[in-house]
């Protein structure tokens, strides 16, 4: 039996551990132990946190593992090129994975590669920011899920916007960037391998808007034209060469701005979380994104046959109580529709970003109509 070290064990990486047990490979798990799903899928658990890499590599040439991945987490990508060349598995190249997660080093590396970014700099104090005209974008240079992104009008809220994301970044650092004016907001999948990238879906996303941008829900297909779709076939192996993302998945975050020009806003080696490559891929394309991963980590060309699927798929996350009300009545009246459903966390807290959200109904069908209905049902269209 094969091994497979997978770094992560929350929700949004359960599936993969799930996945790759059903495919017959022994699953090696690492992640603070803090009572996630993952804990107890995997085979093996390993209290250590993912963040030390030396540790878990003395583990790791113990356990002699075939592949090593991740799939919904900005901050075990590293972790994973380490260990890939360490122990001389199929991955990315180490010295490149700061720019897959540091979004400075990101868009420095677009806007050298020719490729349409808005103006940024990286500020570690507010001393240290150039003069600029509002409004800006400010936010950590090295976290997700929506964390500590604020839209600045003004010196006063610029003061408080980077001293938060000062805060909330590891590295202690902040990137101040332009306004991208488009209300079009997408992310597309993709599977690399040796260099050769294939883009297997194209997700329309829905979010509070700012301040915060927090995700209301998903959709795939979207809405893309012809010509847009031909234009994003274009750019976007450029950007994954820009990154060097040569291996396994990654997420790219984009607007369409209001002249039509694709603007990319960041790009992850790792697959889309808040369920869009776990599930919505698999049950709107029949791709098996989940195989592909670890074909790849594997060394291995991906499968890229479909199974069954459905014409639709999308997600809503639970705001308040009046949105699972919403659901709960959707689901009395077409419970085939529903095909996942997380726990509901009580709601005692304000949801300040993804992480905070109480919790997620997956849809999936193939009728136009009733999509459309549901989707008015349950207000995904609105902030």
């Amino acid at each position: 039996m094969k091994k497979i070290v997978i770094i992560g064990a929350n929700e949004f990486q359960n599936p993969l551990i799930l996945r790759a047990k059903e495919l017959g490979y022994e699953t090696h798990v690492f992640a603070w132990e803090c009572g996630d799903e993952g804990e107890k899928s995997a085979d093996y658990f390993y209290p250590i946190s993912i963040t030390e890499k030396e540790l878990i590599l003395d583990k790791c040439k113990k356990i002699k593992p075939d592949a090593v991945t991740s799939i919904g987490s900005d901050l075990a990508v590293s972790t994973v090129t380490y260990l890939a060349k360490q122990l001389n598995l199929p991955g990315n190249d180490e010295k490149y994975s700061l720019i897959c997660t540091n979004k400075y080093e990101m868009r420095k590396a677009l806007n050298e590669a020719g490729i349409k970014v808005p103006e940024f700099q990286k500020v570690n104090s507010l001393k240290s920011i150039k003069k600029l005209n509002f409004p800006k974008i400010v936010k950590p240079t090295d976290r997700s899920g929506s964390r500590a992104i604020n839209l600045v009008n003004n010196e006063e809220e610029l003061k408080k916007a980077i001293k938060n994301a000062i805060e909330s970044s590891f590295e202690k650092c902040a990137i101040v960037e332009d306004v991208i004016s488009g209300e079009r907001e997408y992310s597309c999948e993709t599977i690399s391998y040796q260099g050769n990238h294939i883009i297997l879906a194209v997700t329309k996303k829905y979010t509070t808007g700012f301040p915060s941008c927090i995700e209301i829900g998903h959709i795939e297909p979207s809405d893309l034209s012809d010509q847009e779709q031909k234009l994003l076939s274009e750019i976007l192996p450029k950007a994954l060469d820009a990154l060097h993302i040569k291996n396994g998945a990654a997420h790219t975050e984009f607007i369409i701005d209001d002249k039509g020009e694709i603007n990319i806003v960041e790009i992850g080696a790792r697959m889309g979380g808040d369920c869009i490559g776990s599930h919505l891929v698999r049950l709107s394309t029949g791709y098996d994104y989940l195989k592909m991963v670890i074909e790849v980590a594997l060394g291995e060309k991906p499968t890229l046959s479909r199974m069954n699927h459905y014409k639709y798929a999308f997600i809503k996350f639970i705001f308040n109580e009046a949105d699972l009300k919403k659901i709960k009545t959707i689901a009395k009246t077409w419970p085939n529709l529903i095909k996942y459903k997380s726990e509901i966390k009580p709601f005692n807290h304000k949801v300040t970003d993804s992480s905070s959200r109480f919790g997620y109904y997956i849809f999936a069908t193939n009728d136009i109509a009733l999509k459309e209905k549901i989707i008015n049902k349950v207000k995904l269209y609105e902030n």
